[in-house]
């Protein structure tokens, strides 16, 4: 890659950076490419680059971000491309940076919340980088809990120094918060209402799918989440903040995944992350690495989705409730599946099985691990069985799901009839399979879900082998007059 000529005077912030953390121009040349590959970035910088660096070049593109996160990750202190001598310029793969703090999370998340609410259409165009999986998890494992997650105005017990809110830089758009210097003081009643909004978000997500409400919901973080996170809270009221935030930050995330929107959807999931360590709450962290593996596992990628897995099962340790250990289980299974591992599959669906067995009435479960039940747990082991190509077993789960599944998850029910669709082709029975996934089509453009319609598609293309049979040009006739494209 090339960089712009200048006739700059000499960098003379740099130098003293290199100097000071000790890299030579090679060292940090092959730093540079290292983080470049962290977020999918092919870059062939050498010595020579860095040398142009000093004499005044600006790198082009994303490389100053780059450049400014190797120091903070080698100074121990945040840097930003101006802090070095250099053009910034907004990275493609900003938002997923794992903070160093619970201001920085705000910070991050809060821009990305703004940039969706714009008209930046490009930021849900931008692609999935499985290399950007490997920083965040292998952070949220071996980080410590944040020391204090607090804002408050008021001097403490010890006197001392307020702590402010962090200024916004001009131009950003989001409202005035008012009540002080302090900014408003949160309350419970503020955290019942997120906790509310996020239970109506989610039912609204698994009936009619992530791209019927998702701009609002983003909104809402945008223009009351923000807000609060900026206002004034005590360290127990703050985790608590942040752990509501997080889960309204991975709902984001997951309508974002729904309508395709991958690259984006895969930012919601790392500031979720990073904000359920400020909230203090493994537990759920372990969760949100499970939606990150479901993501990889959706977009072919079985290796990151088992690593994913493994991560959470290892930060949550064995304290987890019951439920959730099945579902860290039953995440793995999904990547080995999706390999074609049989035994390394059967193995996790067995560690799952007998995790929900362990349940017992009144277990201590959050509520956004309330979903994890059999019907689930069948879902589960039809989607592994379906991909191992064990159809007869396929077939027998995913009935089981749908007898047990309430309509009210109306996008999983679809989900899981596919897969029993298919089961049932790989059975031979043709005429039912098509049946079946018509049901299935029909339900899936009522709906606004990518993922819905894709499910359907990946049904249309294994008809192929059997196009003249009658039940499968009904079926493709039914998805033209629903203007679906199938095969």
């Amino acid at each position: 890659m090339s960089d712009r000529s200048s006739q700059r005077p000499p960098n003379r912030q740099l130098a003293a950076l290199i100097a000071e953390a000790g890299f030579s121009n090679a060292g940090l040349a092959r730093r540079v490419d290292q983080l470049g590959i962290e977020h999918g970035l092919d870059l062939r910088y050498d010595k020579t680059s860095v040398t142009r660096w000093l004499r005044g070049q600006q790198p082009r593109g994303t490389t100053p971000a780059l450049i400014a996160e190797v120091f903070t990750r080698r100074l121990g202190r945040r840097l930003s491309a101006h802090d070095l001598g250099l053009d910034a310029v907004a990275p493609v793969y900003a938002g997923l940076e794992f903070a160093v703090s619970p201001e920085e999370a705000v910070e991050i998340v809060s821009g990305l919340w703004r940039k969706d609410t714009g008209s930046q259409a490009d930021l849900r165009k931008i692609a999935f980088t499985p290399a950007g999986l490997v920083v965040p998890s292998r952070d949220w494992l071996i980080g410590r809990a944040d020391d204090r997650v607090g804002r408050n105005a008021d001097p403490g017990p010890q006197g001392g120094t307020p702590r402010l809110p962090a200024q916004r830089t001009r131009g950003d758009a989001a409202p005035r918060v008012p009540g002080g210097p302090g900014g408003n003081r949160v309350t419970m009643g503020d955290l019942a209402a997120l906790r509310s909004v996020g239970e109506l978000f989610r039912s609204l997500d698994n009936a009619f799918g992530g791209g019927h409400a998702r701009q609002a919901l983003v909104r809402y973080l945008e223009h009351e989440a923000e807000p609060m996170l900026r206002g004034t809270y005590g360290e127990t009221m703050g985790r608590r903040l942040f752990a509501a935030v997080a889960d309204l930050t991975r709902l984001a995330g997951w309508t974002s995944y729904d309508i395709g929107a991958h690259g984006l959807a895969q930012r919601y999931f790392v500031q979720s992350l990073r904000l359920a360590q400020a909230a203090g709450d493994r537990v759920y962290g372990g969760y949100v690495l499970v939606t990150m593996s479901r993501q990889a596992v959706y977009l072919g990628h079985g290796r990151e989705a088992v690593q994913l897995a493994r991560v959470a099962q290892q930060g949550v340790g064995s304290g987890a409730p019951p439920v959730v250990q099945a579902l860290l289980h039953a995440a793995e299974a999904r990547g080995h599946g999706l390999l074609g591992e049989v035994r390394a599959c059967t193995a996790a669906l067995v560690r799952a099985e007998r995790a929900l067995e362990a349940a017992r009435a009144g277990d201590d479960v959050p509520a956004w691990a309330r979903f994890v039940d059999e019907a689930q747990l069948a879902d589960e082991f039809g989607h592994c069985h379906r991909d191992l190509q064990q159809y007869r077993a396929a077939s027998q789960h995913a009935e089981r799901s749908l007898q047990l599944r309430p309509a009210a998850y109306a996008r999983s029910r679809l989900f899981c009839r596919t897969v029993l669709a298919t089961a049932r082709l790989g059975l031979g029975e043709v005429d039912a399979a098509c049946a079946l996934g018509a049901e299935a089509m029909q339900a899936a453009v009522e709906m606004r879900s990518v993922r819905a319609l894709e499910y359907v598609r990946d049904f249309g293309r294994r008809l192929d082998a059997h196009r003249d049979a009658s039940s499968v040009r009904a079926f493709h006739d039914r998805a033209a007059a629903l203007g679906v494209l199938v095969g």
